[in-house]
C-alpha cells in the first residue's frame, strides 16, 4: 500500500473519533465515594452547557442508590464497587442527590455554573 494513501487514511479515520465517540471527546469526570453512607465531597461544581460523567465509587459493604428527581437519574451501587452516570449538558442551577437506602446522611448537590 501506498505511504501517502496510508497517511490520508489514518488521518481521516482520526477525524472522525469526536463524531463517533462524542460523549468520550467531551465529558468531564468527577468522582463521588460514598464512604459511611455518605457522598464524599457533598458538592460538585460542574460548567453549564458541558457533558459530564460521574464515577460513584462506593467503598461501603452495603449497597447505596445514587438518585436525583431533578436529573432524572437512579442507579444502584453494589458493595465496593462503581458505577458511572452520565449527564447531559445542564442549565445554571442546583440540582440535588441522594442515597436512596440512607436518605438521612447520604446527600449532596451538583452546583451548575
Amino acid at each position: 500500500m501506498n505511504v501517502d494513501i496510508l497517511k490520508k487514511a489514518v488521518i481521516a479515520l482520526l477525524a472522525t473519533l469526536p463524531v463517533i465517540f462524542p460523549a468520550m471527546a467531551t465529558a468531564d469526570e468527577y468522582t463521588l465515594i460514598i464512604k459511611n453512607h455518605m457522598f464524599i465531597p457533598d458538592r460538585i461544581e460542574v460548567t453549564a452547557g458541558q457533558k459530564h460523567r460521574l464515577i460513584v465509587l462506593n467503598q461501603d459493604a452495603t449497597p447505596e442508590e445514587f438518585e436525583s428527581y431533578e436529573l432524572n437519574r437512579e442507579k444502584v451501587v453494589a458493595g465496593k464497587s462503581k458505577i458511572v452516570v452520565f449527564l447531559p449538558p445542564l442549565e445554571t442551577g442546583e440540582y440535588p442527590f441522594f442515597g436512596e437506602f440512607n436518605p438521612d446522611t447520604a446527600q449532596g448537590r451538583i452546583i451548575v455554573k
